[in-house]
């Protein structure tokens, strides 16, 4: 008789405390597999639903080691993390998905962009600096980004004159083309051990103009089927040249002359798929535990139109928070709000997200409207 993961001694880790794991959890929980977090922070909002967590420092080698040796599959719900211990647990026969070797080439911006021009996958041209370099060679503007630690909009800057190179962190970074596009796209890729792939439809993102975060997440994206098989192909093809073992959210720029680049990835659930809870047979959380698990897919097909809204912490508003108006969100049909479970927002924090679904795009987007404007992240 086969041995399985479920309601059994098997142990699925998690590096990361934060909202992608605790909604890794819904899964987990549904199923009985005994799951463990590490994560810093004593409130990290994973610690309501694993079975145990440690608190410890996902970037410190002792720590990842001590806590990647006791479960059978290590996962992460962020890139910042100690990759020469993953790669050593790797070695000493503990399945890790994604690998060391991948989260390594995506953790970095410069080793990732360079992987897409290895590959000759399409992407905005860009040059790579050891530190902020005034003797270039780019027309401006142009897009500052730090190589590591950028998430959110932070480790990013529109660079229009010589003076904004000045007072950056003096870190490698790339130097990128602005690229004019009519639309940012993503695709969800999955992939278990097995190689078995499967996309999920593409989706369209609108950004904050100011902390250029996503703001919507729009499902189906508003393009034409060509544009979307191509999108889903070319997400394919990343997936298939970094060989991961997981979910590979896939961020992409539609040109105005309809070509698609690529922007950037992420090995794990993404902000642009939070919408498939509500609106897919099998949420990207499912998805992702299958994939790491090695079970087979589940099946990524729409149920129903929808919209993602971030919720974060209003301007001016560091605290203890309330989320002023969700009752009123609440009593709306097709809304659903998730909230992660942090204690104090601070401005543009991501505190949560609502999902809203309809019967079309339209009006699950005019929708998603009104609900913006009905619910405040504030503080005390």
């Amino acid at each position: 008789m086969k041995q399985t993961q479920f309601s059994s001694g098997f142990t699925l880790g998690i590096l990361g405390g934060g909202q992608l794991g605790k909604m890794m959890l819904y899964t987990t929980r549904k199923w009985d597999i005994n799951t463990y977090v590490m994560d810093k922070d004593d409130t990290a909002p994973a610690f309501q639903g694993c079975d145990v967590y440690f608190e410890g420092d996902i970037m410190d080698y002792e720590s990842v080691m001590e806590f990647g040796e006791q479960v059978d599959v290590l996962t992460v719900e962020i890139e910042n993390v100690n990759v020469q211990a993953l790669q050593d647990l790797e070695d000493k026969g503990i399945a890790v998905s994604p690998s060391a070797k991948v989260l390594n080439l995506i953790r970095n911006k410069a080793r990732q962009k360079s992987f897409y021009l290895d590959k000759s996958i399409a992407t905005a041209a860009f040059e790579v600096y050891s530190q902020p370099n005034l003797e270039h060679q780019r027309n401006y503007p142009f897009i500052w980004k730090s190589a590591e630690g950028g998430y959110d909009g932070k480790g990013v800057k529109v660079i229009r004159q010589a003076s904004d190179l000045e007072d950056l962190p003096q870190v490698e970074c790339i130097y990128e083309d602005m690229v004019d596009f009519d639309l940012e796209l993503a695709v969800i890729v999955a992939r278990n051990a097995n190689g078995e792939m499967k996309t999920y439809p593409v989706v369209e993102m609108e950004f904050h103009p100011e902390a250029n975060q996503v703001e919507y997440v729009i499902c189906p994206a508003r393009i034409n089927m060509d544009i979307s098989d191509r999108a889903r192909e070319l997400a394919l093809e990343v997936s298939e040249a970094y060989e991961h073992v997981g979910l590979l959210a896939v961020e992409m720029f539609l040109t105005k002359s309809g070509e698609l680049l690529v922007n950037e990835v992420a090995p794990r659930p993404h902000n642009s798929g939070h919408h498939t809870i509500e609106g897919s047979i099998t949420d990207q959380f499912e998805q992702h535990v299958r994939c790491v698990c090695n079970l087979p897919l589940g099946a990524t097909d729409s149920t129903i139109a929808s919209v993602m809204v971030n919720l974060v912490g209003e301007e001016g508003h560091t605290g203890n928070v309330i989320y002023d108006g969700i009752e009123d969100i609440l009593a709306m049909p097709g809304v659903t709000p998730h909230i992660y479970g942090k204690k104090e927002t601070r401005p543009f924090r991501k505190m949560g997200h609502v999902t809203i679904v309809a019967d079309d795009i339209v009006a699950a987007r005019e929708l998603a409207e009104v609900v913006k404007g009905k619910i405040r992240v504030i503080a005390e």
